[in-house]
């Protein structure tokens, strides 16, 4: 019998949304829910407060980062990080974004230190974030930073995924505007993302030979150059070299006819060339149930594939399924061997 399964670490996420109701309601349901044991990055003054308005009798304690797991069954554990906050639930206030970027990473340092497992980060507010000098277009982007800040020496190129039940998405580019994507989409860039998701597909999620749908660009993947070059001159290109490396690669694919049953059962994994042609049909097929996970690092990280809903803070109303199976996933992810 292996050793116990170290704990997830969650990060508060923006206190003004739902990320602490998502924590709180998660453990109140553990039992039902399957979870794997957890312990949140934040403020505990805060999360009591946001536990009482959601009218939830439960046992929070503080706890350093290295017992925390074995708080799980009886208490929910937080480890404090940062300062006391005022719970403002649907009220941004800039003074905690120092808190929020804390808090994600001091989970990443929690696994590096061997502490946690593997990590899942609530949402933030980007926008709140900027306001104070942080400099990263993204989560994705920032914990790529953090993996080599604390795995000094490994490779680290963080790859968006959206993974559901039925269908799992990777953008080639992400956090640019539409304008700018046909300039940064190159051969290599396309190449580089399809290898690294090949990789975490073979390596974290099981699959023997993953097979890639490649996406155009254009309408049609162009219709043989009658509606832009970058299909037949860019992408198919890459498309040659991955089937060359013996990647199960195919493609350019027209968008527009990749997402329906028939056509999903003919691929793993669909590579698009920009955020929202992948994950519009991600997130309406499986919005409550799909799981934001990112590849190409050297530590697990999955959240949950939605925003802060400042609207639903405090009221009891925020659904919990996708950070119910980020948490899972997770765990599944980062414990392959004790499944």
């Amino acid at each position: 019998m292996g050793s116990p399964k170290k704990p997830i670490a969650v990060s508060m996420g923006e206190p003004a949304g739902i990320g602490p109701d998502l924590a709180l309601l998660a453990w109140a349901n553990r039992k039902a829910l399957c979870l794997p044991s957890f312990y949140v990055r934040g403020d505990y003054t805060l999360l009591s407060d946001r536990a009482k308005k959601l009218g939830l009798n439960m046992r929070m304690e503080q706890v350093p980062a290295d017992q925390a797991g074995s708080h799980f069954s009886k208490s929910f554990s937080v480890v404090q990080t940062g300062p006391a906050l005022t719970d403002r639930p649907g009220e941004e206030h800039p003074d905690t974004a120092n808190s929020v970027i804390a808090a994600i990473e001091a989970c990443v340092q929690d696994v590096s230190e061997g502490l946690a497992t593997g990590i899942v980060t609530n949402p933030i507010n980007k926008s709140a974030l900027y306001k104070t000098g942080f400099s990263f277009p993204g989560h994705t982007e920032f914990l790529g930073s953090l993996a080599e800040k604390y795995w000094p020496g490994q490779p680290a190129r963080p790859v968006m995924m959206i993974a559901g039940p039925e269908l799992m998405v990777v953008p080639v580019t992400i956090h640019i505007p539409i304008k700018d994507v046909p300039v940064a989409l190159t051969e290599d860039l396309i190449v580089e993302t399809a290898e690294i998701t090949t990789a975490d597909l073979k390596g974290r999620f099981g699959y023997t030979a993953p097979r890639l749908a490649i996406c155009g660009l254009n309408p049609h993947a162009g219709e043989g150059g009658s509606m832009g070059s970058e299909d037949h001159e860019v992408i198919a290109p890459a498309v040659a070299r991955l089937r060359a490396m013996g990647i199960a690669a195919t493609g350019p694919h027209s968008a527009d006819t990749l997402f329906h049953p028939p056509a999903r059962a003919n691929y793993d994994c669909v590579l698009g060339m920009y955020h929202d042609q992948v994950l519009i049909p991600a997130k309406t097929i499986g919005f409550d149930e799909s799981v934001n996970v990112t590849l190409g690092l050297p530590f697990v990280r999955t959240s949950p594939d939605h925003g802060t809903a400042y609207n639903l803070a405090g009221t009891g109303k925020a659904r919990i399924e996708s950070f119910a199976t980020s948490l899972r996933m997770a765990n599944a992810l980062a414990n392959p061997d004790q499944l």
